[in-house]
């Protein structure tokens, strides 16, 4: 018969790997959480309990930028500054890989857990980025509820026949620029069911297209974001007004999606899709033009 002492060392031995068997708890959901960045705001109100979200960036009442301003009103507005989210006491702050670098340094020194949110370029990135948010929120099903709502909507614009024509589109923002491939944009753009110029071109990213090259390309389609006008003639704007960018458009207007609904990845960046999808079901195939 074993001593006493071997049989409780024994047992105290079985006792471990049970427990080591057993799955680890989840860490308790944040309780007062700060967003600092535009698109993690609007994730962020979206998907968290009541009571939870504390404060949001000032961006987040725009309404050019943001879908969500009446929604943000709700909450106290931070500038992104160190100093004012420390006095909030958050126990998780949200910020963009892009967000004030200084700030997020600081509060990560000062002892915040600070997660941040790559901007989202394709639609599996923004379902990633849901689901990840809903993790730390302790928000999961929430989470599977805003995917599901991003693909519904999704599926209420038909997806493009592959064999089918595509019309050219060319993306015409302020001081000329226009996005490429590996964009967020760039995939909208191809989801409606056209052809980026951007993407033709060879180009990535953001970046800057001259005047010349958009006429010459002749797309079928120019599609402009919104337009920040102020009292005075802004040089942003200029090539808006070019003789040569009117005479592509033949009278017609710039098509306008809004930034508000592509400068971030969520479910309602399927209604910058249907906006173009709209507007592509109105073109037809240029004929050729007579020699």
């Amino acid at each position: 018969m074993p001593r006493p002492s071997m049989a409780i060392a024994a047992l105290i031995s079985a006792a471990a790997l049970v427990v080591a068997s057993l799955p680890l708890h989840a860490e308790a959901p944040p309780r007062r959480v700060v967003s600092m960045n535009l698109c993690t705001d609007q994730m962020a109100m979206l998907m968290a309990a009541p009571g939870q979200l504390h404060s949001v960036s000032h961006l987040a009442r725009d309404p050019k930028s943001s879908v969500l301003p009446d929604e943000a009103r709700r909450f106290v507005v931070n500038h992104g500054l160190a100093e004012e989210i420390f006095m909030m006491q958050p126990d998780l702050v949200l910020a963009g890989t892009f967000t004030s670098r200084a700030s997020v340094a600081m509060l990560k020194r000062l002892g915040f857990r600070v997660e941040q949110f790559p901007p989202a370029y394709s639609f599996d990135e923004i379902r990633e980025q849901i689901r990840r948010l809903g993790n730390l929120l302790g928000r999961e099903k929430r989470a599977e509820e805003l995917v599901e709502e991003l693909d519904r909507r999704l599926a209420a614009t038909p997806a493009p026949d592959e064999t089918a024509w595509r019309p050219l589109a060319a993306l015409h923002f302020a001081n000329s620029y226009t996005v490429g491939s590996g964009t967020l944009s760039s995939e909208v753009v191809q989801r409606a069911g056209l052809e980026n110029l951007g993407t033709r071109l060879g180009l990535s990213g953001t970046i800057r297209l001259p005047l010349e090259i958009l006429v010459v390309s002749a797309p079928d389609l120019i599609v402009g974001g919104t337009r920040y006008e102020s009292s005075a003639p802004a040089l942003a704007y200029q090539t808006f007004e070019h003789p040569a960018l009117s005479a592509i458009l033949q009278g017609r207007p710039m098509t306008a999606v809004p930034d508000r609904y592509w400068v971030c990845g969520a479910p309602f960046t399927a209604e910058a899709v249907r906006i173009l999808a709209d507007a592509a079901a109105q073109l037809s195939p240029r004929k050729p033009v007579a020699p």
